[in-house]
């Protein structure tokens, strides 16, 4: 049986930007079920359309972009500038990842630039952890049952490889995807809402170009064009041996 994966980070595009290009290989190379989800549909992401009618239209956008890989999508139903380590919120997780019944997840990593990014990265976490527990309860109709075991768990790199004081954070694991990209880049365009916000709040251009740039940053790492690298989580009660590495079969002196 292949197995499944879920990328599950805060806002549309994120998992885009960040593990897209990895997604895509696991799933050609090593016939894995991709499944996407964020907490939130990004209502905050727009100088011009009100909150929910952004947050109709992200949603649509990663609808679309996750049909790129055929892959479920879900959201958590939290609000932009609102994701809170909270019962409610958890539950909420807990019962995606319930949903989605994933072997590997890829979450946001602990410490980023936006705290959305950094509770989410916890919230991921506990649920990967409380998704097997019996008398952890989600729903009071229809919940999805526990899942047999918890997952493996990686990070996403952070955008400038360094944390909020400046220091380096060196990835565990590097994955080649000069080969995908174009599959990345696609599912990144489905995000169209996204480039005039990121522009004006951001001051960024060149929607595509920026992902390329950070991909090619990454594969400095392992003298390829492009690539996207993680940290994999290994606290107790976490699987310890790096599957995706295993299933894509990178060699340890490339990781």
């Amino acid at each position: 049986m292949s197995m499944r994966v879920l990328a599950f980070m805060a806002h549309p595009d994120d998992v885009e930007f960040k593990s897209a290009g990895t997604l895509a290989r696991l799933k050609r190379e090593a016939g894995c079920q991709i499944a996407i989800a964020t907490a939130t549909s990004g209502d905050c992401g727009s100088a011009v359309q009100r909150p929910d009618e952004i947050a109709r239209i992200r949603h649509a956008e990663a609808l679309a972009s996750a049909k790129v890989l055929d892959a479920e999508y879900y959201c958590a139903g939290c609000a932009d500038l609102f994701v809170m380590y909270n019962e409610e919120n958890l539950r909420r997780f807990v019962e995606i990842v319930r949903k989605a019944r994933p072997d590997i997840v890829i979450a946001p990593p602990p410490m980023d630039y936006m705290v959305d990014h950094e509770v989410c990265s916890v919230l991921v976490r506990t649920a990967c952890f409380g998704a097997p527990i019996p008398n952890f309860w989600t729903a009071d109709v229809d919940p999805a049952p526990p899942i047999p075991a918890v997952p493996y768990l990686y990070y996403a790199a952070l955008v400038d490889d360094k944390d909020i004081y400046g220091n380096p954070i060196e990835p565990s694991l590097v994955v080649d995807i000069t080969e995908v990209q174009e599959v990345k880049k696609q599912m990144l365009a489905c995000h169209a809402s996204q480039r005039d916000w990121l522009r004006k709040h951001h001051g960024i251009d060149e929607y595509i170009d920026s992902m390329k740039r950070w991909d090619a940053a990454q594969g400095e790492r392992i003298g390829r064009p492009a690539a996207e690298s993680f940290r994999q989580h290994v606290g107790h009660g976490y699987p310890q041996d790096d599957v995706i590495a295993k299933l894509l079969k990178i060699d340890a002196g490339r990781k």
